[in-house]
């Protein structure tokens, strides 16, 4: 299982329990395809460098995750159909950062 680091940026319109709910159904997915969530850090709402999907601003949403490999594609896909996420990075952790 490797180490991967989530940069998920959710819309600026939701409230802190939206949010909250967002993040529980991305943990339990990680769970459930086998994997573990090492931490969450939420960095709140910062204004973004430029508009996407006509929002200035996004909550930020930092998460070092364990993944088996063969769940990563299903779990960016995941990703993409949450309708409640602005843009995601995805990262694999390198030893020297976990």
């Amino acid at each position: 299982m490797k180490t991967y680091e989530l940069l998920t940026v959710f819309k600026p319109n939701l409230d802190a329990e939206e949010v909250d709910k967002a993040l529980e159904r991305l943990n339990a997915f990680v769970k459930d395809a086998g994997g573990k969530v090492e931490s969450t850090d939420k960095s709140g709402r910062k204004k973004l460098a430029y508009d996407i999907q006509n929002f200035r601003d996004g909550f930020f949403v930092t998460t070092v995750i364990s993944l088996p490999a063969d769940k990563v594609a299903e779990f960016k896909r995941q990703l993409r159909l949450s309708d409640n996420i602005l843009r995601t990075m995805f990262l694999e952790a390198s030893k020297a950062s976990v």
